[in-house]
């Protein structure tokens, strides 16, 4: 509680209140806060309420502040990033993986996945031992990694795992916890080192007379160590479970935002699709209400070419472009590869497995409109990267070509897109190789910047003239 002078009421000061995590408050109904807050405005009609949070939204409701709420506008906000460039958050980073796990099958509840379902699927034997060994790889240099699993089944498998597989000890916290035991744990866990003996943890000599517990490097916990949790020694934040709410992965995530003189930045590993399905952790908003379980749109935009196809496609029928998976309800074997903040660069070389050229038409554009050489080059199993030659343009854009053509043909680069994709048919471009392709995280598009190619083919001339052979 404070003291507020009243706007335009100098003599009179009126209570106000404080609300630390405000978005717990829910928006409706007779809870705790809200039964408190009344209380304080029988007493005091003209009490000002103060929210402070790092997630200002609810899953079920969306933004918190609204005209009929008593709280009822943002009256300030700083970005992460701003904090972060000033020195008052930890810097994020995430790490690659490179295979994924596929599922498909879980449905949602109440705006969240089915725990019984995700249970089942994260128990999996085979997909908890990929990730406990990615965990264990990307984290080799970290002091302090918090894991967050799916259900009490799923966090005792994942401790099981690090000490039979990696001969790591693994503290784990739940609910049901007993308090002595969960604060051994958490005091281990924050590099605390208390005087007395407890059943948690082997006491070690700390050179000055006194004992002390053996420090804890990995702690996973089960729906404790969200919102309010303080550990400034974290430094890798392990999303081992998938969510639909973005404030709690906000809330998980930011655990590894606390300055600490021993960390230079916290390591995400997201196992749960999450900063995919809801964005870069700067740049999370709520969503719109969702539709109903299986209501969903009767076609779909395939974002390369834009043709519009029947939902049930897995891949655009027009230009072969895989269109993004389900969401996924369990973990993944390995860590994703989508950047934690906005602006983060992620440069990705791939192996070339195959190329198709075509003629490519900007969509709703007149007939007349200047055309490109699409390239579709395949780099994986359903994956493919495009990138669009502007031949017909003029300025930058046909510098562009013409520089890209000169690349990997002998002959000048054409002035129509037929010509050009008649000369890539029949082999007169050099083979691409492999691509490095460059995703930025919070942008939709990734692009390729750079290649390796193969020597640029030399051709001679059939009896007709203009079939070139190359040889």
């Amino acid at each position: 509680m404070y003291n507020l002078q009243v706007s335009g009421h100098p003599s009179y000061y009126a209570h106000g209140v404080l609300s630390h995590n405000c978005h717990l408050i829910s928006r409706a109904g007779d809870g705790m806060y809200r039964q408190f807050l009344a209380d304080c405005k029988v007493i005091n009609p003209h009490v000002r309420v103060i929210g402070l949070t790092a997630t200002p939204f609810r899953l079920d409701s969306g933004m918190i502040c609204s005209p009929d709420h008593f709280l009822n506008s943002v009256c300030y906000e700083i970005g992460i990033k701003e904090l972060i460039r000033d020195g008052y958050l930890c810097p994020l980073v995430s790490k690659a993986g490179i295979n994924r796990a596929d599922f498909s099958s879980v449905h949602t509840r109440a705006g969240e996945f089915v725990s019984e379902e995700v249970e089942q699927l994260a128990g999996d034997d085979a997909l908890v031992s990929a990730a406990c060994a990615e965990i264990v790889e990307l984290t080799a240099d970290r002091r302090a990694v918090l894991i967050f699993a799916t259900s009490v089944a799923h966090g005792r498998q994942v401790v099981e795992t690090l000490r039979d597989n990696h001969g790591i000890e693994c503290g784990f916290v739940t609910g049901q916890t007993p308090a002595e035991e969960r604060d051994a744990l958490l005091a281990r866990f924050r590099g605390d080192q208390p005087a007395q003996r407890s059943a948690v943890g082997t006491l070690f000599d700390t050179g000055n007379g006194t004992t002390g517990q053996t420090p804890l490097r990995f702690l996973c916990n089960v729906n404790v160590l969200t919102t309010g949790f303080d550990a400034p020694r974290v430094d890798c934040v392990v999303m081992l479970r998938p969510t639909m709410s973005p404030g709690l992965l906000y809330q998980c995530v930011g655990r590894g935002f606390r300055l600490h003189p021993d960390k230079q930045n916290c390591l995400v590993l997201d196992f749960g699709g999450n900063i995919e399905r809801h964005g870069p952790i700067d740049q999370i908003k709520p969503k719109e209400k969702q539709l109903r379980p299986g209501s969903e749109p009767p076609a779909k935009e395939c974002e390369k070419c834009h043709a519009l196809v029947a939902c049930g496609y897995a891949n655009c029928p027009e230009c072969g472009h895989p269109f993004p998976p389900p969401d996924r309800e369990s973990h993944d074997a390995q860590a994703s590869d989508a950047g934690v903040l906005s602006g983060e660069v992620t440069d990705t070389e791939y192996e070339v497995r195959d190329v198709i050229f075509r003629i490519h038409r900007k969509r709703d554009a007149d007939e007349d409109a200047p055309r490109c050489l699409r390239v579709d080059y395949m780099i994986g199993l359903d994956h493919w990267q495009s990138e669009f030659i502007c031949i017909e343009h003029s300025g930058y854009a046909r510098r562009k070509a013409e520089a890209w053509w000169r690349e990997r043909c002998l002959d000048p680069c054409p002035t129509t897109a037929e010509d050009a994709l008649e000369l890539a048919d029949v082999g007169l471009l050099a083979t691409p190789e492999s691509i490095t392709v460059r995703s930025i995280s919070g942008q939709k598009y990734d692009r390729i910047i750079k290649q390796s190619l193969g020597e640029i083919p030399s051709f001679a001339m059939t009896n007709d003239e203009d079939d070139p052979v190359p040889f």
